[in-house]
């Protein structure tokens, strides 16, 4: 950034991801405090703390470090929570919110959706979600995280886009895959649905963040675009199933969207637009953000350009820009020269139950015999590899031979 366009907070991205992209995302190791294993039967508290308002990162870390599990915590007293350190609310809110969950229910409903709850201490979880203050203790998935996914990108812009912004936003999500960087967006109409749309048509990885639970779809229409993006990478959020949305939850949803990505880059908004509260977020999460300039007459400009006015944004014109700001360039040609052998004999046992025909992800857990979460990060790592292809709707085929899996 030159310096008469260097943001006056923050710290430069080189320090944060330089590391990062120079090391191989394949093997990267998760901060300690972040490691202990969580079983299924504890998983399920955590679905349910999920569900109770005023427990959220602070408290929720509060009942861990005190308890150990949240599963002793579900189950203690309110003198037991007070001591823990919650205040009146928040135990008020826990004895009366747990009442209402059937964890069992919870379970078998996110099983009827297809849906995956994270939690910060599993693998799968985004390791740069990690590194902000407010990450989700719980983070609901459907579809696929993959380790290549830590090089991600976010594209947002306004819903009354323009031709102009309709134009930047495919050819920079186009020019973002071509480069094998996965598009985050957030489903929304306008910029977001292009960009998710752009890194599909490309054969790029996409991941949209919602502001409602995952056995919804807004806006409605959608519908189908969201089934795609399931095949060709994720939804996530930090909403439970059910939640409806709220106009109060998408600004909270932004912080998940900026900080699951390298940067973001805003395409078109407003003033006040919802892309400049992520900008906003993402600075404050020092991440580094880009911004696309328009005419000075464009109210769906105005944001972008006052971003790059002030210094908070790179002025952007092609996607070389952005790529080599995150030392990104090399990104494809570093996943290409990934090792193309199973790492171990999970990723052989897999290929071994996988051929030409495709096999569905529950099928070859039966048959493997091993935990559903094994499976799905191992799946992962062999389709990034390029050894075996998602064919849709979690259904998978071997693309290559491989001596090691005979």
């Amino acid at each position: 950034m030159t310096s008469g366009n260097r943001r006056p907070r923050g710290r430069r991205v080189e320090s944060m991801t330089t590391t990062r992209i120079l090391l191989n995302p394949l093997a990267s190791s998760r901060p300690r405090a972040y490691t202990r294993p969580v079983d299924e039967v504890e998983r399920k508290y955590w679905i349910g703390f999920s569900r109770i308002s005023r427990i959220g990162r602070a408290r929720v870390a509060q009942l861990e470090a005190h308890f150990g599990r949240l599963e002793h915590a579900w189950r203690a007293t309110p003198g037991e929570l007070r001591a823990a350190g919650l205040d009146s609310g928040s135990v008020s809110a826990c004895v009366t919110g747990r009442d209402g969950v059937d964890l069992d229910a919870e379970v078998e409903l996110l099983a009827k959706h297809g849906v995956r709850a994270l939690t910060w201490h599993d693998d799968e979880y985004p390791r740069q979600l990690l590194e902000i203050f407010d990450r989700p203790p719980v983070l609901y998935v459907r579809g696929a995280l993959s380790p290549a996914d830590e090089w991600g990108v976010a594209v947002v812009g306004t819903r009354r886009v323009t031709v102009y912004g309709r134009q930047v936003a495919e050819e920079m999500a186009r020019g973002l895959s071509a480069n094998r960087v996965t598009v985050v967006s957030g489903l929304a109409r306008g910029v977001d649905a292009i960009a998710h749309r752009a890194a599909i048509a490309a054969g790029g990885r996409t991941i949209a963040v919602l502001a409602c639970g995952l056995d919804l779809v807004y806006p409605p229409e959608h519908k189908k675009l969201a089934e795609e993006i399931i095949e060709h990478g994720a939804l996530i959020s930090d909403y439970p199933i059910g939640t409806q949305p709220r106009s109060e939850f998408f600004p909270r949803r932004n912080r998940i969207l900026s900080g699951i990505s390298l940067g973001v880059l805003v395409v078109e908004g407003d003033i006040k637009s919802g892309a400049l509260i992520t900008a906003r977020q993402a600075l404050e999460q020092n991440r580094e953000v880009f911004a696309v300039p328009g005419s000075i007459y464009s109210p769906a400009s105005r944001g972008t350009n006052k971003l790059i006015q002030d210094g908070e944004a790179k002025l952007t014109l092609d996607v070389q820009d952005v790529l080599a700001e995150l030392n990104l360039s090399m990104a494809s040609h570093q996943i290409e020269m990934a090792e193309l052998l199973p790492a171990d004999e999970t990723e052989s046992l897999l290929l071994r139950h996988l051929s030409s025909q495709p096999a569905h992800i529950d099928d070859v857990r039966r048959e493997c015999g091993l935990p559903i979460a094994t499976v799905t990060s191992a799946l992962a790592m062999l389709e990034l590899k390029g050894l075996i292809r998602q064919v849709g709707r979690m259904n998978y085929i071997r693309t290559r031979e491989s001596s090691a899996a005979r």
